[in-house]
C-alpha cells in the first residue's frame, strides 16, 4: 500500500467515524493535495481531477469538497492564497498543536509546524489586551524554503 493510499485510507476511517463519506471525487482532490508539495487553488485541484482521473469536476463543486475536507479536518485553507493543502496528521492518532503554515514565496512549497500552546496563550492575550477577539489561532507566515534561499545566495 503507498503512503498515500494509507493517508487516504484513514482519512476514510475517520470520516466513518463522524458519520461522513469520503465519496470518490473528494478523495481525487484530497489526493491532489496529498501529491502536491504546495498549496493548490479549487481550479488547480479542478484541472488535477481532470488530468489524473478522467474525472471532471467543476470549481465551484471542487470548493464544496475543500469545505467538507476542512469541516472533516482533512485539508487546510490558507486564506491569504485562497488555496488548500492537506493536513500533514491525516494517519496520526495522537492530538496535535495549532497548525502554523509556513510559505515559500518563490516556490509556493508549505510546511505545516504546530504553535506551542504557551506561544498561542501570549498571542491570544496580546490580541484581546488590544480590545480584539482572536476569530482563528492559525498562522501563515511568509518565508523561503531552504532550496529557494540557497538559489538566492
Amino acid at each position: 500500500m503507498s503512503k498515500i493510499d494509507n493517508v487516504l485510507d484513514h482519512a476514510e476511517q475517520a470520516c466513518k467515524a463522524n458519520g461522513a463519506r469520503l465519496t470518490d471525487k473528494r478523495k481525487y482532490v484530497l489526493t491532489g493535495l496529498l501529491k502536491s508539495d504546495k498549496a493548490l487553488s479549487a481550479y488547480e485541484l479542478s484541472d488535477f481531477c481532470r488530468t489524473e482521473f478522467d474525472s471532471p469536476i467543476p470549481p465551484m463543486s471542487v470548493y464544496r469538497i475543500l469545505d467538507f475536507l476542512e469541516s472533516e479536518k482533512l485539508v487546510h485553507k490558507l486564506h491569504l492564497a485562497n488555496k488548500y493543502v492537506a493536513c500533514s496528521h491525516i494517519s496520526c492518532s495522537h492530538s496535535h498543536e495549532v497548525p502554523q503554515f509556513l510559505i515559500c514565496d518563490e516556490c509556493s512549497a508549505v510546511k505545516e509546524i504546530g504553535i506551542q500552546k504557551t506561544l498561542l496563550d501570549t498571542l491570544k492575550d496580546n490580541v484581546e489586551d488590544a480590545g480584539f477577539k482572536l476569530k482563528s489561532p492559525q498562522l501563515e507566515l511568509h518565508c523561503l524554503c531552504e532550496s529557494c534561499a540557497s538559489s538566492e545566495a
